[in-house]
Protein backbone atom coordinates (compact mmCIF):
# COMPACT_ATOMS: atom_id res chain seq x y z
CA UNK A 1 0.00 0.00 0.00
CA UNK A 2 1.01 3.80 -0.45
CA UNK A 3 0.79 6.11 2.50
CA UNK A 4 0.90 10.05 2.39
CA UNK A 5 0.90 11.95 5.53
CA UNK A 6 -1.07 15.33 6.07
CA UNK A 7 -3.51 14.32 3.10
CA UNK A 8 -5.59 16.92 4.07
CA UNK A 9 -2.85 19.43 3.32
CA UNK A 10 -2.54 21.29 -0.53
CA UNK A 11 0.29 19.22 -0.89
CA UNK A 12 -1.07 16.10 0.14
CA UNK A 13 -4.20 16.51 -1.08
CA UNK A 14 -3.11 17.29 -4.56
CA UNK A 15 -0.44 13.91 -3.94
CA UNK A 16 -3.41 11.83 -3.39
CA UNK A 17 -5.73 13.10 -6.65
CA UNK A 18 -2.54 11.67 -8.72
CA UNK A 19 -1.62 8.64 -6.80
CA UNK A 20 -5.69 7.82 -6.60
CA UNK A 21 -5.67 8.29 -11.02
CA UNK A 22 -3.36 5.58 -11.20
CA UNK A 23 -3.75 2.83 -7.94
CA UNK A 24 -6.67 1.10 -6.68
CA UNK A 25 -7.97 3.67 -3.39
CA UNK A 26 -8.16 0.25 -1.58
CA UNK A 27 -5.08 0.76 -1.62
CA UNK A 28 -3.81 3.88 -0.99
CA UNK A 29 -3.51 5.44 2.96
CA UNK A 30 -4.31 8.99 3.73
CA UNK A 31 -3.14 10.27 7.00
CA UNK A 32 -4.26 13.31 8.60
CA UNK A 33 -5.27 14.99 12.01
CA UNK A 34 -8.65 15.85 10.37
CA UNK A 35 -10.39 12.68 8.69
CA UNK A 36 -13.63 14.73 8.28
CA UNK A 37 -11.77 16.81 5.76
CA UNK A 38 -10.79 13.36 3.33
CA UNK A 39 -14.53 12.30 3.28
CA UNK A 40 -14.76 12.54 -0.10
CA UNK A 41 -11.35 10.68 -0.90
CA UNK A 42 -12.63 7.58 1.52
CA UNK A 43 -15.73 8.09 -0.42
CA UNK A 44 -13.71 6.75 -3.45
CA UNK A 45 -12.53 4.15 -1.24
CA UNK A 46 -9.11 5.19 0.09
CA UNK A 47 -8.30 4.24 3.86
CA UNK A 48 -8.23 7.59 5.88
CA UNK A 49 -6.65 7.32 9.16
CA UNK A 50 -6.38 9.70 11.95
CA UNK A 51 -2.39 10.55 12.51
CA UNK A 52 -1.01 13.46 14.98
CA UNK A 53 2.08 13.92 14.39
CA UNK A 54 2.26 15.99 18.13
CA UNK A 55 0.70 12.08 19.56
CA UNK A 56 3.03 9.91 18.46
CA UNK A 57 0.96 7.17 19.78
CA UNK A 58 -1.61 7.66 16.95
CA UNK A 59 1.07 7.22 14.21
CA UNK A 60 2.54 3.30 13.75
CA UNK A 61 -1.55 2.19 13.99
CA UNK A 62 -2.08 4.81 11.10
CA UNK A 63 1.22 3.50 9.12
CA UNK A 64 0.10 -0.45 9.77
CA UNK A 65 0.08 -1.75 6.26
CA UNK A 66 1.98 0.84 4.16
CA UNK A 67 4.98 -0.25 1.77
CA UNK A 68 5.68 3.19 0.50
CA UNK A 69 5.41 6.01 2.35
CA UNK A 70 5.15 10.36 1.39
CA UNK A 71 6.36 11.85 4.56
CA UNK A 72 5.14 15.62 4.27
CA UNK A 73 7.01 17.78 6.14
CA UNK A 74 4.92 19.48 9.47
CA UNK A 75 4.84 23.34 9.94
CA UNK A 76 5.38 22.70 13.74
CA UNK A 77 8.00 25.06 14.26
CA UNK A 78 10.30 24.04 17.25
CA UNK A 79 8.44 20.51 17.64
CA UNK A 80 8.96 19.60 13.67
CA UNK A 81 12.43 17.53 14.40
CA UNK A 82 11.00 15.34 16.95
CA UNK A 83 7.66 14.80 15.07
CA UNK A 84 9.53 13.61 12.30
CA UNK A 85 11.99 11.31 13.94
CA UNK A 86 8.95 9.97 16.07
CA UNK A 87 7.13 9.19 12.08
CA UNK A 88 10.35 7.45 10.92
CA UNK A 89 10.53 5.22 14.13
CA UNK A 90 6.58 4.64 13.56
CA UNK A 91 7.08 4.10 9.91
CA UNK A 92 9.68 1.40 10.60
CA UNK A 93 8.01 -0.51 13.62
CA UNK A 94 4.96 -0.26 10.76
CA UNK A 95 6.93 -2.25 8.61
CA UNK A 96 7.24 0.35 6.25
CA UNK A 97 9.50 -0.56 3.39
CA UNK A 98 10.75 3.58 1.42
CA UNK A 99 9.56 6.71 3.00
CA UNK A 100 9.56 9.85 0.56
CA UNK A 101 10.13 13.06 2.41
CA UNK A 102 9.49 16.62 1.51
CA UNK A 103 12.65 18.61 2.45
CA UNK A 104 14.44 21.74 0.92
CA UNK A 105 17.23 22.68 -1.03
CA UNK A 106 20.89 22.68 0.65
CA UNK A 107 20.05 21.81 3.62
CA UNK A 108 23.23 22.84 5.16
CA UNK A 109 24.69 24.79 8.25
CA UNK A 110 25.44 27.83 6.13
CA UNK A 111 22.05 28.23 4.48
CA UNK A 112 20.23 31.19 6.92
CA UNK A 113 16.52 29.59 6.16
CA UNK A 114 15.48 29.13 9.64
CA UNK A 115 13.75 25.38 8.50
CA UNK A 116 16.75 24.30 7.83
CA UNK A 117 18.03 22.77 11.16
CA UNK A 118 14.83 20.83 11.06
CA UNK A 119 14.95 19.13 7.62
CA UNK A 120 18.96 18.80 7.96
CA UNK A 121 17.64 16.50 11.08
CA UNK A 122 15.21 14.59 9.06
CA UNK A 123 16.86 14.09 6.72
CA UNK A 124 19.50 12.75 8.69
CA UNK A 125 17.31 10.52 10.59
CA UNK A 126 16.22 9.31 7.23
CA UNK A 127 19.97 7.98 5.84
CA UNK A 128 20.13 6.35 9.41
CA UNK A 129 16.42 4.65 9.43
CA UNK A 130 17.58 1.45 7.47
CA UNK A 131 14.80 2.42 5.42
CA UNK A 132 14.83 2.97 1.80
CA UNK A 133 14.43 6.94 0.88
CA UNK A 134 13.96 9.53 -1.21
CA UNK A 135 14.66 13.39 0.06
CA UNK A 136 12.47 15.53 -2.42
CA UNK A 137 13.98 18.94 -2.03
CA UNK A 138 11.44 21.13 -2.79
CA UNK A 139 12.26 25.07 -3.76
CA UNK A 140 10.23 27.90 -3.24
CA UNK A 141 6.40 27.88 -4.21
CA UNK A 142 6.00 29.43 -7.09
CA UNK A 143 2.25 30.49 -6.29
CA UNK A 144 3.19 32.50 -3.42
CA UNK A 145 5.53 34.47 -5.97
CA UNK A 146 2.40 35.42 -7.40
CA UNK A 147 0.60 37.54 -5.07
CA UNK A 148 4.20 39.71 -4.62
CA UNK A 149 4.29 40.39 -8.57
CA UNK A 150 0.57 41.73 -8.00
CA UNK A 151 1.23 43.70 -5.31
CA UNK A 152 3.94 44.85 -6.86
CA UNK A 153 2.16 45.89 -9.95
CA UNK A 154 -0.42 47.77 -7.65
CA UNK A 155 1.84 50.06 -5.24
CA UNK A 156 4.65 50.53 -7.75
CA UNK A 157 7.30 48.88 -5.53
CA UNK A 158 8.94 45.69 -5.24
CA UNK A 159 10.46 45.54 -1.72
CA UNK A 160 12.87 42.64 -1.71
CA UNK A 161 16.09 41.34 0.62
CA UNK A 162 17.21 38.82 -1.74
CA UNK A 163 19.85 41.38 -3.21
CA UNK A 164 21.28 39.44 -6.64
CA UNK A 165 19.91 36.67 -6.11
CA UNK A 166 17.72 34.31 -7.78
CA UNK A 167 15.33 31.21 -7.00
CA UNK A 168 13.95 28.54 -8.81
CA UNK A 169 10.47 28.50 -8.18
CA UNK A 170 8.41 25.37 -8.93
CA UNK A 171 5.02 25.06 -8.23
CA UNK A 172 2.84 22.68 -5.75
CA UNK A 173 1.18 20.86 -8.67
CA UNK A 174 4.36 19.96 -9.76
CA UNK A 175 5.90 18.87 -6.59
CA UNK A 176 2.62 16.80 -6.30
CA UNK A 177 3.01 15.00 -9.86
CA UNK A 178 7.06 14.49 -8.89
CA UNK A 179 6.23 13.19 -5.50
CA UNK A 180 3.44 11.07 -6.80
CA UNK A 181 5.30 9.12 -9.77
CA UNK A 182 8.01 8.71 -6.81
CA UNK A 183 5.38 6.89 -4.82
CA UNK A 184 4.22 4.53 -7.64
CA UNK A 185 6.62 4.08 -9.91
CA UNK A 186 9.78 4.53 -7.77
CA UNK A 187 12.97 5.78 -8.94
CA UNK A 188 15.75 7.92 -6.96
CA UNK A 189 16.01 5.86 -4.25
CA UNK A 190 18.56 6.54 -1.40
CA UNK A 191 19.24 9.84 -2.86
CA UNK A 192 18.72 14.16 -2.17
CA UNK A 193 16.94 15.25 -5.55
CA UNK A 194 16.12 19.17 -6.08
CA UNK A 195 12.58 19.52 -7.29
CA UNK A 196 12.86 22.78 -8.74
CA UNK A 197 10.80 25.21 -11.52
CA UNK A 198 12.40 25.81 -14.79
CA UNK A 199 14.58 28.37 -14.36
CA UNK A 200 15.92 30.51 -11.30
CA UNK A 201 14.27 33.74 -11.04
CA UNK A 202 15.81 37.23 -9.20
CA UNK A 203 14.36 40.16 -8.04
CA UNK A 204 14.92 42.00 -11.49
CA UNK A 205 12.76 39.38 -13.01
CA UNK A 206 9.88 39.75 -10.99
CA UNK A 207 10.00 43.20 -11.47
CA UNK A 208 9.77 43.11 -15.04
CA UNK A 209 6.87 40.56 -14.34
CA UNK A 210 4.94 43.61 -12.22
CA UNK A 211 5.96 46.09 -14.64
CA UNK A 212 4.18 43.62 -17.60
CA UNK A 213 1.22 43.06 -15.61
CA UNK A 214 0.78 46.76 -13.83
CA UNK A 215 1.61 48.18 -17.52
CA UNK A 216 3.51 50.92 -15.48
CA UNK A 217 7.09 51.91 -14.20
CA UNK A 218 8.14 49.88 -10.81
CA UNK A 219 10.90 51.01 -8.25
CA UNK A 220 13.20 47.96 -7.03
CA UNK A 221 13.57 48.70 -3.08
CA UNK A 222 16.49 46.58 -1.61
CA UNK A 223 16.45 46.50 1.61
CA UNK A 224 18.31 44.25 4.58
CA UNK A 225 16.94 41.81 6.54
CA UNK A 226 15.72 43.61 9.31
CA UNK A 227 14.17 46.10 7.38
CA UNK A 228 12.68 43.29 5.63
CA UNK A 229 11.34 41.90 8.55
CA UNK A 230 9.70 45.40 10.12
CA UNK A 231 8.09 46.01 6.57
CA UNK A 232 6.80 42.39 6.54
CA UNK A 233 5.84 43.03 10.00
CA UNK A 234 3.80 46.26 9.43
CA UNK A 235 1.70 44.55 6.92
CA UNK A 236 0.73 41.96 9.22
CA UNK A 237 2.49 39.35 9.50
CA UNK A 238 2.91 37.67 12.73
CA UNK A 239 6.63 37.69 13.37
CA UNK A 240 7.44 33.83 13.66
CA UNK A 241 6.13 34.00 9.94
CA UNK A 242 7.99 37.59 9.19
CA UNK A 243 10.77 36.08 10.16
CA UNK A 244 10.40 32.82 7.69
CA UNK A 245 9.75 35.02 5.09
CA UNK A 246 12.71 37.33 5.41
CA UNK A 247 14.67 34.19 6.07
CA UNK A 248 14.38 32.42 2.89
CA UNK A 249 15.58 35.97 0.67
CA UNK A 250 18.64 35.58 3.06
CA UNK A 251 18.64 32.44 1.37
CA UNK A 252 18.11 33.29 -1.85
CA UNK A 253 20.67 36.07 -1.46
CA UNK A 254 22.99 33.51 -0.66
CA UNK A 255 22.36 31.29 -3.59
CA UNK A 256 21.46 28.68 -1.81
CA UNK A 257 18.00 28.42 -3.89
CA UNK A 258 19.35 29.11 -7.60
CA UNK A 259 20.18 25.30 -8.19
CA UNK A 260 17.83 24.36 -11.34
CA UNK A 261 17.02 20.85 -12.14
CA UNK A 262 15.66 18.16 -14.58
CA UNK A 263 13.89 16.04 -11.83
CA UNK A 264 10.09 17.29 -12.75
CA UNK A 265 10.68 16.80 -16.44
CA UNK A 266 12.86 13.33 -15.82
CA UNK A 267 9.68 11.47 -13.56
CA UNK A 268 7.12 13.39 -15.01
CA UNK A 269 7.94 13.65 -18.74
CA UNK A 270 6.62 17.00 -19.19
CA UNK A 271 8.67 20.70 -18.29
CA UNK A 272 8.20 22.21 -15.20
CA UNK A 273 5.80 25.25 -15.78
CA UNK A 274 7.51 28.81 -15.04
CA UNK A 275 6.62 31.58 -12.65
CA UNK A 276 5.25 33.86 -15.63
CA UNK A 277 2.75 31.57 -16.82
CA UNK A 278 1.34 31.70 -13.10
CA UNK A 279 1.29 35.33 -12.93
CA UNK A 280 -0.29 35.48 -16.41
CA UNK A 281 -2.99 32.68 -15.25
CA UNK A 282 -3.97 35.05 -12.33
CA UNK A 283 -4.03 37.88 -14.59
CA UNK A 284 -6.61 36.64 -16.59
CA UNK A 285 -8.95 34.48 -14.02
Amino acid sequence: MIGITGASGSLGRATAELVLRTVDPREVVLTTRTPQALADLADRGARVRRADFGDPRTLEAAFAGVERLLLISTDAVGSRLDQQRAALAAAAGAGVSYVAYTSVPEPVSANPAVVVADHAGTERALRESGLRWTALRNNLYAHMQVSVVEQAAATGRLMTNSGSGAAAYVTREDCAAVAAEILTRGGYENQAVDVTGPEAVGALDLLRLARDLGGRDVELVDVDDHAFAVALGSAGLPEPVADLVTSFGAATRGGFLAGVSGVVADVTGRAPRPLADLVRTARTS
